[in-house]
């Protein structure tokens, strides 16, 4: 996994709560509204990280459950993370904002450069909120069922390039940082809870989690899921 080792070791600031004051906003800063365990944030904050962005790109960690007033108010009204605020204005989806760094920033290269495999990483991204939703629906159903064509989708996704072990063969790339902080949690929630085990039958997608699963490389996230099971 060392050349995933992109990372610069960093001190996490503290979440801010309903308490704390507000950063200055607009100061010429690049601030990243986050919140450590939070998946969609975790997509943001894996590609600064990659990308070697730690000491350009500031976080500032909220707690979701009692976060302060003032962000939705002053930064970001949809009051929902990640959100990015770069050269005088505040963006968010994390979705937008992995390809936002992507396109904006300098470090290694998050998409390829080959027509096929940049075609399939649309699909793969665009596919992204359909997985979500129907293995998060799954949880009041039978999820063997319900949820099993959706792994089912991602064994067959990692099929389509035999040059390496990531959706899109040897390349590391946004496809597979959207998809790591929910295949993660679901690999773990699934299996506790309702005996589900997602891997079962699906060699490629087992090899695939225990790839991201050594992310402590680019951000703590086996930690950050610790703090929420």
């Amino acid at each position: 996994m060392g050349s995933l080792d992109k990372s610069v070791p960093e001190k996490l600031a503290p979440p801010l709560d309903a308490t704390a004051e507000q950063p200055p906003l607009f100061d010429g800063t690049t601030k990243l509204y986050t919140c450590y365990t939070c998946p969609f944030a975790q997509r943001v904050w894996i590609t600064r990280n990659f990308k070697g962005l730690q000491d350009e790109i500031k976080l500032v960690p909220l707690i979701l459950q009692n976060r302060p007033a003032w962000y939705p108010e002053k930064v970001y009204p949809p009051n929902k993370v990640p959100s990015l605020e770069h050269n005088g204005k505040i963006t968010g989806e994390s979705l937008d904002l992995i390809r936002y760094l992507e396109s904006n920033f300098q470090g290694p290269s998050l998409l390829p450069k080959d027509p096929a495999k940049k075609e399939f990483a649309e699909e793969l991204l665009s596919y992204t909120d359909k997985f979500n939703g129907t293995v998060f629906a799954a949880f009041k159903g039978d999820q063997a069922k319900e949820a099993g064509p959706a792994f089912d989708h991602l064994e067959n996704a990692l099929h389509k390039f035999d040059d390496g072990p990531f959706f899109l063969g040897n390349e590391f790339s946004l496809v597979d940082i959207a998809y790591i902080p929910f295949v993660e949690r679901f690999s773990i929630f699934l299996p506790e809870v309702f005996k589900y085990d997602i891997t079962a039958g699906r060699q490629k997608l087992a090899a695939w989690i225990e790839i991201p699963s050594a992310c402590s490389c680019l951000l703590d996230l086996q930690s950050c899921m610790t703090r929420i099971m």
